[in-house]
């Protein structure tokens, strides 16, 4: 049986040099270049739709600093002054300050309701087993894809014998009751990214478990925290449906009803830059909120991501 014997690879002489050709060849330039044209392709995608999303809000803006005939006649020009008599005949006369003040009421109890109430049952959900933990997960999970619509007549019926229709603190409690599922489902996630070595130091050292909920667990969620309240914040802001069903009291009523009952109230006048003013007076405080809010809203969607 012949056995081949491979020869010895022979020295190379001094000043030659050897190249490697067993290494990873370098990338062709037709991927370069195919790479720089996707990344155009992307960022000008972004831009355009940057473009599209901005311009109907600085459209609304400068609108509604114009009088009603420059909006017809010349809509894309600016103003030729700044009318600020439109944002204070929206204010007072279309009483756009006491839809406003309702609003930051419900909106403010509810969002503090929703976070307490939804980072409790989050945490136990996330750290404790107990017999039904599954269960009641997957309850607040279902919640989430209830259309609201199909509630809407049960649910009238029943804020209706607890005698809290037409008032404030029942459209809070009702909002607190919509903005559960999708807080308890986003938050207990998020816990569940956190350490539990903390937790287990601070029950060694004495203390409670809703000491360390509060003191350790809750400041370490903040991220989580502030990210589910912005979108409950813009959700809770914006809805229209639950007021116009539960609240019909026109003393009471929400920024929503408010822009519709200044648009119908008008009648055959159409006084268009004040229904500008107010929607501008409706739209700046969601703007606010997320662009000073924005980076922790980014860290609290990335953060299970990265731990």
């Amino acid at each position: 049986m012949k056995t081949t014997e491979t020869p010895a690879p022979v020295p190379a002489e001094r000043g030659t040099t050897v190249t490697k050709t067993d290494g990873k060849p370098a990338p062709p330039a037709e991927q370069k270049k195919e790479g720089v044209v996707l990344n155009a392709f992307s960022h000008g995608m972004l831009v355009l739709w940057a473009f599209m999303v901005a311009l109907p809000l600085l459209w609304a803006v400068m609108t509604s600093f114009k009088d009603d005939a420059s909006i017809f006649d010349s809509p894309w020009s600016l103003p030729d002054r700044l009318h600020f008599d439109n944002w204070s005949r929206a204010w007072n006369q279309g009483h756009m300050g006491d839809y406003f003040f309702n609003t930051v009421l419900v909106v403010g109890g509810s969002l503090i309701g929703t976070l307490v109430l939804g980072s409790m049952a989050a945490y136990v959900l996330a750290r404790f087993d107990f017999p039904g933990n599954r269960f009641l997960y997957y309850l607040f999970v279902g919640g989430m894809s209830f259309p609201i619509m199909l509630a809407m007549v049960p649910l009238f019926y029943v804020v209706d014998n607890m005698g809290l229709l037409n008032t404030i603190h029942g459209l809070i409690l009702v909002y607190i009751a919509y903005s559960l599922p999708f807080t308890v489902f986003f938050l207990t996630a998020f816990f569940r990214t956190l350490p539990t070595t903390v937790a287990e130091a601070a029950l060694v050292d004495g203390a409670s478990h809703t000491r360390t909920f509060f003191q350790i667990m809750l400041p370490m969620a903040k991220p989580g925290l502030i990210s589910v309240g912005i979108f409950n914040f813009l959700g809770q802001w914006n809805q229209y449906m639950l007021p116009t069903v539960l609240n019909t009291d026109p003393e009471k009523r929400v920024l929503t009803q408010g822009l519709v009952q200044l648009a119908v109230s008008q009648g055959y006048k159409g006084d268009w830059s004040g229904l500008f003013a107010g929607l501008v007076m409706a739209m700046l405080p969601v703007l606010a909120a997320y662009i000073v809010f924005q980076r922790q809203v980014v860290q609290g969607l990335t953060a299970g991501a990265l731990k």
